[in-house]
């Protein structure tokens, strides 16, 4: 379907800036990443003052390949695995020409553009790590690396959740004795391991640890792929009948698509499971475990070639690994190789360096908020992007972002705090019921379901506010701040 066809998404609208008599909040924002980009565009769009901290030189956070701030995961032959149309935010499309799953260096360059487009880059302090924040006479003070300290009426989250390696947890037993590294560290078959000529094991089943192993299976780079998966899920190819896997549902800004209003959940994600093992053929006839649950209701993983691999006999697929001997590795299922280097490709942990675990913190690499945004605790404190969407993050953050941004400009009036405590527990509870085998953590979203709920609480949260008169939520004693002098 040509672009021009493509329907356009109908996403939260941050508010135009109102002629408040009473000044705003003073807001931080810490990461200038896709999150919290989308944060700083909203905030400046609707006339909210903001400082956005940034560690590294340049924005970009995950997807600038080598950063200089030492958390990109980004390895040098990384393509998006959901298309353009769906990844970009939805007033700042990726330039034509672009192509269905641009390389991390096109992701890069399209948020540096979008941040010139919308003109707040020198409302961005880089090179500036935050070393602590915390809660301070209703507000929140930042202690720089500097040495400097600054006040803020409100702060808001978005350093991510995909920089911290996660390792087996517990540990696998057993001595290895030949060399291991996480996914994070990974580059290309030459660094930091060159791999040629090395047989390697791939722990994981993620979306890297599929691009690692395909392309280490190619001629002339490992002697030989070992993939190891714990549990089954599915695989979805990048294109469906020549079109981007992801262009065959709507928008998640949106409220309908193909494979959805057509009939009960369960049914529509049968059906579409169906028609992807009549396309593709199931996991089982590959060696791989088969899916735990219904498409959809897991994650799932994007690779156009892992099929392709294995058939080939250039990846030997084997279930979770049971123990470590040397150089040999044993699975689950009691067979055994011998292998030269492990990459554990086994996540990332949820942290924040620069709060007290008293404050906030992800036990179990979990974390409780209310519409993924709020800790009831902090009514001036949101996260931005912590989340494992089944799409892109940044329609997400930007939704998330415009959601914040009605609350600070006083256009949205949050429901009464016994209220939030209950339903941020219910929401998790209910995710948590869903669970199958650990496959889903509790900031999982399925993004349309999401970004409806969140829609639909705006406009109730906007009536409420209409009722109290718009009242600012947060009142700006630190609109006039400073920095404070180093100690």
């Amino acid at each position: 379907m040509p672009e021009s066809l493509v329907p356009q998404p109908t996403a939260i609208t941050p508010p135009a800036p109102a002629a408040l008599q009473e000044p705003l909040p003073r807001v931080a924002i810490i990461g200038a990443g896709a999150s919290g980009l989308a944060a700083a565009k909203a905030l400046h769009q609707a006339g909210v003052p903001f400082t956005c901290f940034e560690a590294s030189d340049q924005v970009g956070g995950n997807w600038v390949f080598k950063n200089r701030n030492g958390w990109s995961s980004a390895y040098r032959s990384l393509h998006i695995n959901s298309s353009r149309t769906k990844m970009a935010y939805t007033d700042f499309p990726m330039p034509l020409g672009t192509p269905d799953f641009p390389h991390h260096s096109q992701v890069a360059a399209y948020l540096a553009a979008y941040v010139d487009h919308f003109g707040f880059r020198e409302k961005i302090r880089f090179q500036t790590r935050v070393r602590r924040a915390e809660p301070e006479l209703g507000q929140w003070m930042l202690h720089l690396a500097s040495g400097e300290r600054e006040v803020f009426d409100a702060l808001i989250v978005a350093n991510g959740h995909n920089w911290d390696p996660q390792w087996p947890d517990p540990k696998v037993p057993g001595n290895f004795d030949g060399l291991q590294m996480h996914s994070h560290t990974y580059v290309d078959p030459l660094e930091p391991v060159d791999c040629r000529d090395k047989r390697v094991l791939i722990v994981g089943f993620g979306d890297s640890a599929l691009d690692i192993a395909c392309e280490l299976s190619q001629n002339g780079k490992a002697r030989k792929v070992v993939l190891s998966q714990r549990r089954g899920r599915w695989v979805l190819p990048k294109y469906i009948d020549g079109r981007p896997w992801d262009q065959w549902t709507a928008h998640p800004a949106n409220d309908a698509g193909l494979l959805r209003g057509l009939g009960p959940r369960g049914v529509r994600h049968g059906d579409a499971a169906k028609a992807l093992q009549r396309l593709t053929g199931k996991a089982q006839s590959f060696g791989l475990l088969a899916p735990e649950a219904a498409l959809f209701e897991q994650a799932y993983s994007v690779s156009h070639d892992l099929y392709l691999r294995i058939g080939s006999g250039t990846i030997a697929p084997k279930p979770g690994v049971r123990a470590l001997a040397g150089r040999a590795v044993t699975f689950e299922d009691g067979s055994a190789e011998e292998v030269d280097l492990i990459i554990w490709c086994t996540g990332y942990r949820i942290r924040f360096p620069f709060f007290d675990e008293s404050i906030i913190s992800a036990p179990d690499q979990d974390i409780v908020l209310w519409h993924r945004i709020m800790d009831p605790r902090y009514l001036n404190l949101f996260f931005i992007g912590l989340v494992r969407p089944q799409c892109a993050m940044m329609p997400v953050a930007e939704q998330q972002a415009n959601f914040v941004t009605a609350y600070l400009t006083g256009d949205y009036a949050l429901p009464p705090l016994p209220y939030m405590k209950a339903e941020r527990f219910a929401m998790a509870d209910a995710l948590k019921r869903k669970k199958t085998s650990g496959a889903r953590s509790v900031i999982d979203i399925e993004c349309p379901s999401y970004f409806r709920d969140l829609r639909q609480e705006l406009a109730r949260g906007r009536l409420r506010a209409r009722t109290q008169g718009k009242p600012l939520p947060i009142k700006a004693r630190a609109a006039n701040a400073s920095a404070v002098a180093k100690p």
